[in-house]
């Protein structure tokens, strides 16, 4: 064989192992990807029991239970339209509280509650998040189009 053929056929295994390379870690951040949803895309999206995403919104007021078990906190995470359950076991952020925007890492249960593994408070009383910049929490209790209760 030729020089000129054996640095063809090199730089074609080496073409061709490079395209590999990217496809195999382009399937393996697809299947770690965590989507954000709020509970309106929630709802509308049809997302797979189990698949990790990340929910995000205001935690409504008065929604907040905590177990007896003193680590187990349920409470409501809504937008604009629609609400979600949410599950966590753990220990809460300090500025988790009701009112407030969170984003919440988990997984949708069969039960149809999303159960978190970790959630992220706001870090100052400026925080929302991006796709709920429109909602004004802190006028929610003198309008009748709010989403406060």
């Amino acid at each position: 064989m030729k020089p000129k053929h054996q640095r063809l056929l090199l730089a074609v295994i080496a073409l061709l192992a490079l395209i590999g390379a990217g496809l195999l870690a382009a399937s393996a951040l697809r299947e770690e990807a965590s989507y954000f949803y709020t509970p309106t895309t929630l709802a509308e999206a049809d997302v797979p029991v189990g698949r990790a995403i990340r929910l995000g919104g205001m935690v409504q007021q008065g929604s907040i239970k905590r177990e007896a078990d003193g680590v187990t906190v349920s409470f409501v995470v809504q937008d604009r339209d629609k609400t979600q359950n949410v599950r966590y076991r753990g220990i809460t952020p300090d500025l988790f509280v009701e009112g407030s925007g969170v984003v919440a890492d988990g997984r949708l249960g069969s039960d149809g509650v999303f159960v978190a593994d970790s959630l992220l408070a706001r870090h100052d009383e400026n925080y929302v998040p991006r796709e709920l910049e429109d909602i004004d929490m802190s006028a929610a209790q003198h309008s009748k189009d709010s989403l406060a209760e």
